[in-house]
């Protein structure tokens, strides 16, 4: 199973980015995807996590900013980031909780992450 990301880049504060990643692979159900980031030096941490079912969270530094969705049919994960600070320069990375069948524990995948710069 690969997850691929698409979308990073640099942009103004203020402006929108919209990132998405597509897992790809023999899979039989993926329970969670979401968004985590993780700047240098610094501990990877949640963006946003959103379950087959649609169930959201998200870290209290992106409410009402981020948003995420999801296609369950094209097995990709969306995050659309409205009016991003500078703050929110990180590299970010897809992450996915899935069964690759039907007799497995679910497992966790990471995508190769992509940058987002905001520039102040």
């Amino acid at each position: 199973v690969q997850l691929q990301a698409y979308g990073g880049g640099m942009v103004q504060a203020g402006g929108f980015l919209r990132l998405a990643c597509k897992a790809a692979g023999i899979i039989y159900h993926i329970h969670v995807m979401g968004w985590y980031r993780q700047a240098p030096g610094k501990h990877r941490e949640l963006v946003a996590t959103i379950t087959s079912g649609g169930s959201t969270n998200y870290a209290d530094s992106v409410k009402g900013r981020f948003t995420i969705s999801r296609d369950n049919a094209k097995n990709t994960v969306y995050l659309q980031m409205n009016s991003l600070r500078a703050e929110d320069t990180e590299v970010y990375y897809c992450y996915a909780n899935l069964q690759t069948y039907w007799y497995q524990q679910g497992e966790d995948y990471w995508g190769q992450g992509t940058l987002v710069t905001v520039s102040s």
